[in-house]
């Protein structure tokens, strides 16, 4: 096999295939216990085919099966790269003890929370309701119907640990009360459904109006608030990342730049996503942002990496760029891109989701542990760079390294920060300073620093290709594909760069080719690669969810105003008339998560929280409002109107929970602007206007090219292009409010005074 692949990057993702390691542990004993689980191709599920429980996954198999015997069903919910899912799984489902209490008085299902969000959306907020928190992995008794009636997250396996509970005495309490009190469990679950369905009812009210910019405000108000003026974030640690927070309050500043309140977003928005790369979270070795930072230093991350993080922000640093004219946020961008163009890419040219925290910190060694990959002692450093500078052979590259990056001889990491002394005498690289200071104290030119600490990263990206590598999760997600095509296209435009389009379009191909159905016109939510290369599916495919839909929706739009290539929108337009088809609820308003005909999801739910991800309601506005522009269709506005009006009260009183849905509202108040170039694609005079436009932060626009030839898609719906045509033979630009232009311009100077 090893013959076949030239490169590491190309070996790396298949040496990390759950079956491939599921195949190396196994080599040399066979394995005592094996479950359904095997049959899938989720990586989380795989993980747990070997567990003495007898899991199923989720189906009418295991439906039926705790009908017919009239079970309770326990349902475990993680995702592959959840630190705590693996702690569960070591300490309760692979206990022999535990495992025969489960069997013999459940019927167990295992869901990966990716692959069916639908299903983990309906019992996290019912373990919210009741309990006031979530997470993962989420542990819920259900009634053979499914319907909940206890739940919560990480249970220890006894009683011994944190003064609560271990899973064995739930498991044999709740076993018992389903014998005795049956009725009385069943009705619970009806009523706490109920409670549920009357809880999560959102609809439409025609008696309001739309929200306006009191709204914009209050959610400026509401998110200042909280944040660090000193290390950045918004909120107290854990840090989040929470792009969508970035989003808002760049598009904030456009409207209100020259004010204070407009200043100070733009101030705290540039300020967290520089300490965020600064800060440990970023990996500085090998790029990409883990998923959070557990102090407020932005410092000690949780190690995982996840795809739908490094689209958001490979996005979010492209329009810090754009605006503030910065290098620094450009390098950023472009490293995210590096790192998933080279550790989350698929041969066939989709993304991959996740790659675990934890893994082995040597070879051979029995337990894996969170940041072995990533953290490095100061040994290990000094041992890695000891060449000398020079100019000074009493100074070493290790000393310049351990000086910028914050390494310390005892390691750097708070204990309060290793509950369980995983990095006990590690480093976690970070910059407290900057380069200046750094080149300073040794007594260097800058650019020499720079080029120093460049090559002892190199170095030490080597080195680290030789640990054992943390888990890949190669699923494949529509949803987080839709995010990655958007940071590609969106650091293409603010950067100037079509090998970063070339790669978006690539993956919106692979997408069409693996993950629709054009003859229903149907996405499907995901895909798998196989341990051969090649692009697997579970035996009953899972159909798109309404972000599915959403995600890629944007990510289509974004790419055509990379590229220009019109099919694109005809795509988009598409998936928008499935997506209204399938999820848009007639009577009440809004989108809901999941179609209507699984009569396994118990409770059809609008979704308007924008944490990690937007919500799929808060991107469709945006959406339903772009494609409005571009394809003429004020239907599709008016439902973007109807969309606000049915989230109209988080809008208006908790508009900090919604931060994507008040950016799409911002592009509704703003009567955008249409920027149209007549010319040709390929020519110096139309690439010059074209990078003209896309070096300004203009979030309330749209870009059209007008080529004049017959297959591009736009000229059937914007019949304003056909009177627009290039003045003197040259590129020209036209800059228009409502389809009514001002005088076309065909010069640089001439259009950046119209965009100014």
């Amino acid at each position: 096999m090893f013959r076949c692949f030239s490169k590491w990057t190309q070996i790396r993702p298949y040496l990390r295939h759950p079956l491939f390691i599921q195949a190396m542990a196994l080599s040399s004993t066979e394995p005592q216990f094996q479950n359904r689980l095997i049959s899938e191709k989720s990586p989380y599920l795989l993980q747990h085919a070997h567990n003495p429980v007898d899991w199923y996954p989720w189906g009418n198999e295991a439906f039926e099966k705790a009908k017919a015997e009239n079970m309770m069903i326990f349902l475990s919910v993680g995702y592959s790269t959840c630190h705590w899912c693996h702690v569960m799984e070591r300490e309760s489902f692979e206990n022999i003890e535990i495992s025969k209490v489960m069997n013999e008085n459940f019927v167990c299902i295992k869901v990966d929370r990716e692959e069916r969000p639908d299903v983990d959306r309906v019992y996290m907020t019912f373990i919210q309701a009741t309990s006031g928190g979530g997470g993962w992995p989420m542990s819920v008794w259900l009634t053979p119907d499914l319907k909940p009636v206890v739940g919560g997250t990480y249970f220890p396996p006894d009683d011994r640990y944190y003064g609560r509970p271990g899973f064995k005495s739930v498991l044999q309490g709740l076993a018992q009360q389903w014998v005795l009190k049956k009725s009385k469990l069943s009705e619970q679950g009806t009523v706490m459904l109920d409670a549920l369905m009357q809880g999560t009812s959102t609809v439409a009210d025609p008696s309001n109006s739309l929200p306006d910019k009191a709204a914009v405000n209050k959610c400026f108000q509401q998110l200042i608030k909280s944040y660090d003026k000193q290390l950045g974030g918004y909120g107290k640690a854990p840090k989040f990342p929470q792009p969508v927070n970035f989003t808002y309050m760049f598009r904030f500043y456009a409207k209100h730049s020259e004010t204070d309140a407009g200043q100070l977003a733009l101030e705290s928005a540039l300020h967290t996503l520089r300490m965020m790369a600064k800060g440990g979270i970023y990996d500085h070795i090998a790029q990409g942002f883990h998923r959070y930072s557990t102090d407020a230093r932005w410092h000690v991350p949780h190690f995982e990496k996840m795809l739908y993080d490094q689209g958001q922000l490979a996005s979010v640093y492209a329009e810090a760029y754009q605006i503030s004219e910065d290098e620094f946020f450009a390098n950023v961008a472009k490293e995210i891109l590096q790192y998933v163009g080279r550790d989350l890419s698929d041969k066939n040219g989709g993304f991959y989701s996740a790659e675990d925290a934890d893994s082995f910190p040597t070879d051979g060694a029995k337990d894996k542990k969170e940041g072995a990959f990533c953290v490095w002692t100061h040994g290990e450093i000094k041992e890695a760079l000891h060449r000398k500078l020079p100019s000074d052979e009493s100074i070493t590259f290790a000393d310049i390294f351990c000086k910028h990056y914050g390494v310390s001889t005892q390691g750097n990491v708070d204990p309060a920060q290793d509950p369980h002394d995983e990095l006990k005498n590690q480093n976690v690289l970070k910059v407290d300073g900057d380069l200046e200071t750094t080149a300073s104290q040794f007594g260097l030119e800058s650019q020499i620093a720079k080029k120093i600490l460049a090559e002892c990263r190199d170095i030490l990206f080597e080195i680290r290709k030789k640990r054992p590598p943390p888990g890949l999760d190669n699923k494949m997600l529509t949803a987080w594909n839709g995010l990655m095509i958007s940071g590609f296209s969106k650091c293409s435009q603010a950067m100037h760069e079509p090998a970063f389009a070339k790669r978006a379009a690539e993956a919106a191909e692979f997408i069409k080719t693996h993950m629709y159905n054009a003859s229903t016109g149907k996405l499907l939510r995901s895909s798998y690669a196989g341990p051969d290369g090649e692009i697997k599916q579970i035996s009953t495919p899972i159909e798109g969810f309404v972000d599915d839909y959403a995600f890629l929706i944007r990510g289509l739009i974004d790419l055509y105003e990379a590229c220009f290539d019109s099919k694109w929108l005809e795509w988009a337009e598409a998936l928008q008339t499935k997506q209204d088809e399938l999820f848009w609820d007639t009577e009440g308003g809004g989108y809901f998560s999941s179609d209507a005909n699984d009569s396994s999801i118990v409770l059809r739910m609008k979704e308007d929280q924008d944490g990690a991800e937007p919500s799929g309601n808060s991107v469709s506005i945006g959406n339903l409002l772009r494609l409005s522009q571009y394809l003429d269709n004020d239907s599709w506005r008016q439902q973007a109107n109807k969309l606000l009006l049915t989230f109209h009260s988080r809008i208006t009183q908790i508009p900090v929970a919604v931060p994507e849905m008040v950016s799409a509202l911002m592009y509704h108040l703003a009567n955008p602007k249409q920027i149209i170039i007549a010319g040709d694609m390929d020519s110096p005079d139309t690439q010059a206007l074209l990078k003209c436009v896309h070096s300004h932060f203009l979030p309330n626009k749209i870009v059209v090219l007008a080529d004049n030839k017959p297959e591009n898609f736009l000229y059937k719906k914007l019949k304003i292009l056909e009177s627009l045509e290039k003045k003197e033979g040259k590129a020209t630009a036209y800059v228009c409010q409502d389809f009514v232009c001002k005088l076309p311009v065909n010069t640089v100077e001439e259009l950046e005074e119209l965009l100014e």
